[in-house]
């Protein structure tokens, strides 16, 4: 039997729906002061649908988007729950580019990295990696 969309949902109901772990959903409230579901007698936790919400807008932002969790608690100081809920992703309208004159000059193409120098540097990357690892190996 399925739960109504307005309906409370366990810890575990709450990680199925959002397709993150039980411990992950218990880790981002250390994290994030506006994650905060209701808890029962025992401590046991219920989602209401507005933290549903907000979880998939922070899964989002972690987990598609690359935020860090610093970078999301910023997110949430600057524009709050809004940016986590979906209600501030309108995109507001851009104003159309203002005209190149003709008499701008054009700027010239960024140089392309040759070859050897681009292999030279990534030897330089895996000589430099294989050093650490070495000096870790022997720690």
């Amino acid at each position: 039997m399925a739960k109504g969309p307005e309906a409370f949902r366990s810890i575990s109901e709450a990680s199925g729906e959002l397709g993150v772990p039980q411990h992950v959903l218990r880790f981002w409230e250390t994290k994030f002061t506006f994650v905060k579901p209701m808890k029962r007698a025992g401590g046991r936790r219920f989602y209401r649908p507005q933290d549903i919400a907000v979880l998939a807008g922070v899964r989002r932002l972690l987990h598609d988007q690359g935020y860090t969790i610093k970078g999301v608690q910023k997110l949430h100081r600057e524009q709050g729950l809004k940016r986590f809920t979906g209600e501030g992703e309108t995109e507001e309208p851009r104003a159309a580019p203002a005209p190149v004159p003709a008499s701008a000059p054009t700027p010239p193409p960024a140089p392309a990295v040759e070859r050897p120098v681009r292999d030279r540097v990534i030897a330089d990357h895996e000589a430099a990696k294989a050093r650490l690892d070495a000096a870790l190996a022997k720690g």
